[in-house]
C-alpha cells in the first residue's frame, strides 16, 4: 500500500487543524517592514491589501471551496453526483470515483477502476493512504476538483476545492474602512508567569485548548484595552470582536496578525490589517471564534468590512 509523503513534525493542534498553508500565506502578507510616513504607509497598506486579494484567489485560497463532507467510520463512497456518501458536484453525469475508508484516524482511498483521479499529476490506480497522524495529507484531483482530508477535533472530513469556481470570477475586492494611521498602535505584551491555556471555540462548537502567548495591552482614546494572543514563532494571532460587528464588519469578529514582541515586549497592532475570517467567504470553513475576553468595547473602524454572512 502506498503512503503519502511523510511531513515534518506537526505544530500544536490549533495551528495544524486550522492554519496550515493558509497561515504561511498570511505571514508572507503581513511580514514586511512598516513605514512611518503617511503617504508611503497608505501605499504599503494598498500593497498588503492586493496581496491579501491574491491569496484569497489562489489555489489554496478560500474562494474556491466547493464542499465540506464529514466521513463516517468505515467505508464512504465517493463520486460526482448525489448517489454517494461523499457527493461531489456532478459534471456531465453521475460518476463513481472510489471509496474513502476511515479507520482509527487513518483515511485510505481506493479508486474505482478507470476513474480519473490523480495525486501530484500521477494517476491513482491502487489503494493509497491519504491521511494519517504521521503523514502529510494527500491532495487528490479529478478535473477542476481538488480535495484533501482534514481533522477537526474528533471529526474527519473532505475539503473540496473547485479551481473553476464561479466565485473566483465574481470576486473583485473587499470593502474596507479608509486607511487611518491612528489605528496603528503600539502594544505591550504581558506574558503569563506560568504557561497558560485558553479555550478557543470554532463554528462547529468544538473547543481547542490553546497555549496563550500573552496579553497585548494598548491605549486608544485615553482608555486601556487588552487582547489575548496565540500563535507561534514570528507572528502573534489575535481573534477579536468589537461593536462594528453588529453592522459594518463580520458578525463573528475579525482576525489580526502582529509581529512577535521585541526585547522590551513591545509590538504593533495595525488594525488597518484586520481581516475577515474565512467563514465570511464560504460556508465550508471551520473558523475559530474570538474568546469572550477579546470582545472589545472599542469600535474598531479600520480594516476589512463585512463581506458575507456564511
Amino acid at each position: 500500500m502506498k503512503r503519502a509523503k511523510r511531513s515534518p513534525k506537526a505544530l500544536n493542534p490549533y495551528s495544524s487543524c486550522f492554519f496550515g498553508l493558509w497561515l504561511l500565506t498570511m505571514i508572507s502578507i503581513v511580514g514586511f517592514r512598516q513605514i512611518a510616513d503617511s503617504p508611503a504607509y497608505k501605499a504599503q497598506i494598498e500593497e498588503w491589501h492586493q496581496k491579501r486579494v491574491n491569496s484569497l484567489k489562489s489555489e489554496n485560497g478560500w474562494l474556491n471551496l466547493a464542499g465540506l463532507f464529514w466521513l463516517k467510520e468505515g467505508k464512504n463512497s465517493l463520486g460526482r453526483g448525489s448517489d454517494f456518501d461523499v457527493p461531489f458536484p456532478a459534471a456531465n453525469a453521475s460518476t463513481e470515483l472510489g471509496v474513502l475508508e476511515l479507520n482509527n484516524g487513518e483515511v485510505r482511498f481506493e479508486p474505482k477502476f478507470g476513474a480519473d483521479v490523480s495525486v501530484d499529476g500521477k494517476s491513482v490506480t491502487e489503494p493509497l493512504v491519504v491521511f494519517s497522524a504521521d503523514n502529510k495529507p494527500a491532495v487528490l484531483a479529478n478535473g477542476s476538483l481538488r480535495w484533501v482530508t482534514i481533522k477537526r477535533g474528533d471529526k474527519y472530513g473532505i475539503r473540496l476545492r473547485d479551481l473553476d469556481s464561479p466565485l473566483l470570477k465574481e470576486f473583485h475586492s473587499i470593502d474596507r474602512f479608509p486607511v487611518d494611521e491612528s489605528w496603528r498602535i503600539k502594544a505591550k505584551l504581558e506574558k503569563p508567569s506560568t504557561p497558560k491555556i485558553i479555550p478557543i471555540i470554532n463554528v462547529l462548537g468544538q473547543v481547542t485548548q490553546t497555549p496563550l502567548v500573552g496579553t497585548l495591552v494598548f491605549e486608544k482614546g485615553g482608555k486601556t484595552y487588552r487582547l489575548d494572543a496565540v500563535g507561534e514563532e514570528e507572528k502573534l494571532f489575535i481573534l477579536f470582536g468589537d461593536p462594528t460587528n453588529a453592522h459594518n464588519t463580520y458578525g463573528a469578529g475579525r482576525f489580526l496578525y502582529a509581529d512577535k514582541a521585541d526585547s522590551e515586549g513591545v509590538t504593533t497592532l495595525d488594525f488597518n490589517q484586520a481581516i475577515n475570517p474565512p467563514c465570511a467567504f464560504t460556508t465550508y470553513a471551520t473558523c475559530p471564534l474570538p474568546p469572550k475576553q477579546n470582545k472589545l468595547t472599542l469600535a474598531v473602524t479600520a480594516g476589512e468590512k463585512r463581506y458575507g454572512d456564511h
